[in-house]
């Protein structure tokens, strides 16, 4: 079955996506900087609302680069983080060239282990993001989802990209998961290209709006559509 995450800023919100039928929930802060680490009393208070798998995020600034202090912070966070309830991460990093950080990203995975750990959208802002994909495929003890909307603007945009990356094979389409913009119409086609794994934020909340909590109603109407769509040969 298709797999449906929802972001949450709240225990609130966490138990109002496990309400409205999410498989699990990523748990952030200050989406104005779309999305930071989250304090840990926050992700304590959410562990206890929920028994969905809880991924947490590991970031520090707006940005998609790290320093050493500001990594040996989130190291140390991870762990705290990890004992509030955390069931995994999502982390990822790019160097000032645009490549991605493989040394500050295992750095912070192998800190966060043996948790599981998404690597989130800043491949989409890669000055390669083609190669960043092909890394991310191939890294031995990598991430078991990248996050993605195959666009810096967005899935309307990254949705050709999507298919023809999931179209590289069933390993490779089980790896994304569509998130970042995503709307109801962009379920179908991705499904059909074999992607299983839909994330979503203001498209479960009224108005579309951050300042809005988790509706469990949209999450429902969410919950029934990923279920619905098929790959084209099932």
């Amino acid at each position: 079955m298709a797999l449906l995450e929802v972001i949450a800023l709240t225990a609130a919100d966490a138990r109002a996506a496990q309400e409205g039928g999410a498989d699990r929930v990523e748990m952030v802060a200050d989406m104005a900087a779309d999305g930071l680490t989250p304090d840990p009393h926050v992700v304590a208070e959410a562990r206890r609302a929920t028994t969905l798998p809880m991924r947490v995020m590991l970031r520090a600034n707006a940005g998609f680069g790290t320093t050493g202090r500001e990594l040996s912070r989130l190291v140390e966070t991870a762990r705290r983080l990890r004992d509030c309830g955390a069931d995994g991460f999502v982390l990822g990093f790019l160097d000032p060239f645009g490549h991605l950080d493989l040394g500050a990203t295992g750095k912070l995975a192998a800190a966060a282990g043996p948790l599981p750990w998404t690597f989130h959208r800043a491949i989409d802002h890669a000055a390669d993001p083609a190669a960043a994909w092909r890394t991310l495929r191939e890294a031995h003890g990598g991430p078991d989802t990248v996050l993605t909307a195959g666009s810096p603007r967005g899935v309307d945009a990254g949705l050709d990209v999507l298919v023809r990356r999931a179209a590289e094979g069933p390993d490779a389409a089980s790896l994304i998961m569509a998130g970042g913009g995503l709307r109801r119409r962009h379920v179908a086609p991705l499904a059909a290209a074999g992607v299983t794994a839909f994330h979503v934020g203001t498209a479960v909340r009224p108005d579309g709006s951050w300042d809005r909590p988790v509706d469990p109603g949209l999450v429902a109407e969410w919950r029934a559509l990923v279920s619905a769509a098929r790959p084209r040969d099932a």
